[in-house]
């Protein structure tokens, strides 16, 4: 079965920001990127690839419900306004090369996630109400360490996918921004239970991530060795200016990379000291399809509080050692006496083509057994892959599927998570 790792590594990492403006150029040379599909080419691209990208649509990302007015002024704005462009969720201009080539040919790119929210969390009685309310083990959770979690309801179902970073000053949780304030708000109802404080960091801090083979060489020259040396799991500080950065050792793309917390007052100045270092800033788009291509689930696209825990692909986050929490005996039962009817998954096509929102996927016999969630083209790969729902007897690695989007129907194959495996496994 497919199973994108968490652990000490992956976290959700798309941003809720709006897309860009269609009319804008991009810069994308037509030579030295041999890993790029050519439909993906710029403006500067020959005439021929650039139609057949217009034709195509190439490069589509499902962002949601409300991106299909973006969908129609990108379809405008190629000249396509056939009914089959009004359904695309999504569909980008051409990626940046260069940004894509920083954090997936071996370089580093610089990747701005300070949309993702932040809670502190302290008191005595922090680890106790935090061990009732999340799936993994907070007794476990070291001083100077992390470790990442879930918060479900009662059904065993998401409510969030939570990082908890064990700093000096408390527990500080990393969330999505679309979760922070279920968060926050679920957080809020102990505080008067006992010694347990929380503190919305989100607009004091920002969260810069360094992805890519050479995130550990941009983070040294731009902190100090200490910063480099963070081991998975762990945690280290470093002095910045005259603030402090928290700083831990997390993938978004599949790559090698550090997530780095700071002061929102400093953060320009550690952006243009990484900058320095080496790493190249990268955009949403760009972000977003390595978030698709490292197989990590994004709330409200890929789940959402209508998943059950063990269904979204987030099994390194729950404990199944621990003592009692919120909707433990949903979560346990499905693993010690059964399995999810269906779980998240790669779905990869045989060629370049743009999806609907919910497309379906279909058995090779014609039944309908899942549905895609997030897809885009991979530069890496050359061709369209789908984080999808996929019904358990069809989830072995290798099985034909068919895809079924605008009236078409388009051959695939189920396959493991991620659909790009880089610096992150080989390290």
């Amino acid at each position: 079965m497919s199973r994108a790792r968490f652990e000490g590594s992956q976290s959700p990492s798309c941003l809720a920001a709006p897309p860009p403006d269609v009319r804008k150029g991009f810069a994308f040379p037509a030579s030295g990127f041999s890993s790029i599909p050519r439909l993906l080419l710029g403006p500067e691209a020959q005439p021929q690839f650039q139609e057949s990208a217009k034709r195509k649509a190439i490069g589509v990302l499902h962002i949601g419900r409300q991106s299909r007015r973006y969908a129609r002024r990108v379809a405008v704005a190629s000249g396509s306004t056939d009914e089959t462009s009004s359904k695309l969720t999504r569909v980008n201009q051409p990626i940046s090369a260069t940004e894509y080539a920083a954090v997936r040919d071996g370089g580093a790119g610089l990747i701005d996630l300070s949309v993702r929210g932040r809670l502190l969390v302290s008191g005595s009685e922090a680890v106790m109400f935090l061990n009732g309310l999340i799936t993994n083990d907070m007794k476990t959770l070291a001083l100077h360490s992390w470790m990442p979690a879930v918060f479900p309801n009662v059904q065993g179902r998401l409510i969030a996918a939570v990082r908890i970073i064990h700093r000096d000053d408390g527990f500080l949780i990393d969330t999505e921004h679309a979760t922070l304030e279920p968060v926050a708000k679920l957080l809020g109802r102990f505080t008067l239970a006992g010694d347990f404080q929380v503190r919305d960091l989100s607009s004091e801090t920002a969260m810069l991530s360094v992805q890519g083979r050479k995130a550990a060489e941009v983070v040294r020259q731009a902190l100090n060795e200490t910063a480099e040396g963070v081991s998975r799991g762990g945690v280290a500080t470093a002095q910045f200016k005259k603030g402090k950065v928290t700083i831990i050792r997390a993938t978004h793309s599949g790559e090698d990379g550090f997530d780095l917390f700071v002061d929102a007052n400093a953060t320009e100045d550690l952006r243009r000291s990484l900058i320095g270092a080496g790493a190249s800033p990268c955009g949403q788009e760009v972000a977003e399809i390595l978030r698709i291509e490292a197989g990590i689930p994004c709330f409200g696209i890929d789940m959402d509080d209508t998943k059950v825990v063990t269904e979204t692909n987030l099994d390194d986050a729950v404990s199944f050692t621990k003592g009692c929490y919120i909707g433990q005996e949903i979560i346990a039962r499905i693993k010690y006496r059964g399995h999810v009817a269906k779980k998240l998954t790669g779905v990869l096509l045989e060629e370049t083509v743009a999806l609907e929102s919910g497309a379906k996927i279909l058995s090779t016999d014609d039944k309908e057994i899942g549905a895609v969630t997030s897809s885009a083209v991979s530069p890496h790969l050359t061709k369209t892959i789908a984080l999808s729902y996929v019904k358990y007897d069809y989830l072995e690695p290798g099985t034909k599927v068919k895809v079924v989007s605008a009236a078409q129907e388009f051959p695939a194959t189920v396959t493991e998570l991620p659909f790009v495996r880089g610096s992150w496994y080989t390290h």
